[in-house]
């Protein structure tokens, strides 16, 4: 029996197929992002932080019980010849009796996802444009946005299509409402 070697059709199936089989530095995390590879070095402490402090209040004060993973890889749909985008939020949370991460591949699907979380860090610009039509075209119901350069704190919802059509923004300090199923106000008072 002879073995053939997989060729990939396309070259968005090509990108994929480099991408899938990247051996990043530990600590470092690849993501592919509307047809682009995008490797991110580890976070600085005060990025930790803030996600810290948005996960402890999520899951003890949100109406629905709630379950968080860091870096969990999520596929979701492209724009255009794009192979699907696979990217890393900083945080995901999904209601706990879906037990969504149970058994879930490296690179799950979004559905049942709630929210996703990103705070900016040294592609900024990555989470404000880019990662945002990525989880709108994934139909990712919700996506906190903490953009320390500007300290604001941005929720998008209402996702159609390649982007969002409802946002609030607030400044560090002020209180941020997360509808349901959260239904809390964020406090960003410690984020200053």
């Amino acid at each position: 029996m002879t073995a053939v070697a997989h060729e990939p059709t396309t070259p968005a199936e090509g990108l994929l197929d480099i991408f899938l089989s990247l051996d990043t530095p530990e600590g470092f995390r690849a993501e592919l992002i509307e047809g682009q590879i995008v490797v991110t070095p580890p976070p600085d402490g005060d990025h930790e932080d803030y996600i810290n402090r948005i996960m402890k209040q999520v899951i003890r004060r949100s109406r629905t019980d709630m379950d968080f993973s860091g870096n969990k890889g999520l596929k979701l749909r492209s724009g255009g010849a794009c192979p699907k985008n696979h990217v890393i939020p900083d945080g995901t949370f999904a209601p706990t009796a879906a037990r969504l991460y149970r058994g879930a591949d490296p690179w799950m699907p979004c559905d049942g996802v709630a929210m996703v979380l990103e705070v900016t860090s040294s592609k900024p610009e990555a989470d404000r444009e880019a990662k945002r039509r990525c989880y709108a075209r994934g139909a990712v119901p919700l996506y906190l946005l903490v953009d320390r350069e500007t300290s604001m704190v941005t929720l998008f919802s209402e996702p159609e299509k390649d982007d969002y059509l409802r946002l609030v923004r607030r400044s560090f300090g002020d209180p941020l409402s997360l509808p349901e199923p959260f239904a809390l106000d964020l406090d960003t008072a410690d984020f200053l």
